[in-house]
């Protein structure tokens, strides 16, 4: 089945695969694994991303992130463009060194962040590179490491990964170890890489074949696709209409009943707030304006944009603009 666009919206979970070219290196030695996971979480925290898992393998890597305000499809340019240029500068080599395209998956948490956190650190003991899950605890190139708390990487949501996994620390990690290890004894997950869904009871048979670009149940998928229509529709009408910053600004003004002036301003009244968060989750889907971008433009911090964003998402739920 042919690709698709990319599906992707602020908060959205994804698993990312990264190739070299007819499967060649991509990684030759520590130092190129190193600028590659430098460029990686410089990447992710400007955008406001939220990394769960990730591994470098010598020509591969699987990254497991939670967008924020910068689209996925600009990350991976920036990440993968920056890295080949200086990986063939310091190699003095010439030509491309991923595939054409990375392969992403939209994922259903509930039933695979999990599993796609033990299937990504796994690979590392799959691949030859450590031998035991001893050595993985201390393998740098892997999250799994900073989530046993061998690695600092302060970009990674090492906080997070381990609350799925107890409340005190110590007990998170036994936890997460423990159900990392088990994983060995099930093989490799081929849905967790292709896309395939899993069916869950009360799901209605699907006429068509599976979509590569989603991980999760028939319902998920469907949910998805429908999202990612309706955002399209709203992209193609915007520009239809020729509806650009002004034009999304004035509909959330409208919407709570304030002023355009207020929402540039610094007013923290409710409902100027609300059309302040609104818009800027509508300038970040439908204009693809990056955090930074929108930080300018409101004279506020990249955090506060990040976070009005995530509730202009939750408003628009319960509002229709």
């Amino acid at each position: 089945m042919a690709r698709g666009p990319r599906l992707d919206a602020p908060g959205t979970l994804h698993h990312v695969i990264v190739r070299g070219i007819e499967r060649s290196k991509i990684f030759e030695s520590d130092k190129d694994k190193e600028d590659f996971v430098f460029r990686m979480g410089r990447i992710l925290t400007e955008g406001k991303a939220s990394c769960l898992a990730w591994a470098v393998i010598p020509n591969h890597a699987h990254i497991l992130l939670r967008t924020g305000i910068t689209p996925l499809a600009k990350m991976m340019r920036r990440l993968l463009t920056g890295y080949a240029v200086s990986f063939n500068l310091r190699h003095k080599r010439s030509g491309h060194l991923f595939q054409n395209r990375y392969k992403s998956m939209v994922c259903e948490e509930d039933t695979y962040l999990l599993e796609l956190m033990r299937y990504i650190h796994l690979n590392c003991i799959r691949a030859g590179l450590v031998a035991d899950g001893e050595a993985l605890d201390r393998y740098p190139w892997s999250g799994h490491s900073v989530l046993m708390g061998y690695q600092k990487r302060p970009w990674q949501a090492r906080e997070e990964g381990l609350s799925y996994f107890g409340g005190r620390e110590g007990m998170a990690k036994r936890s997460y170890r423990r159900f990392v290890l088990e994983g060995l004894s099930l093989g490799r997950r081929e849905e967790l890489t292709t896309g395939s869904r899993k069916v869950k009871k009360g799901d209605k048979e699907s006429a068509g074949r599976p979509d590569p670009r989603v991980l999760g149940s028939e319902t998920f998928m469907k949910k998805i696709l429908e999202q990612q229509e309706r955002r399209n529709q709203d992209q193609g009408l915007a520009k239809k209409k020729g509806i650009g910053i002004e034009g999304l600004m004035g509909r959330a003004a409208k919407e709570f009943g304030v002023t355009v002036e207020e929402i540039t301003g610094g007013s923290q009244r409710w409902a100027v707030c609300g059309a302040r968060s609104v818009f800027c989750y509508l300038a970040s889907r439908d204009l693809g304006l990056t955090g930074r971008e929108l930080s300018r433009m409101l004279h506020l911090t990249p955090a506060a944009i990040h976070y009005a964003v995530i509730r202009g998402q939750k408003l628009l739920k319960d509002r229709i603009i």
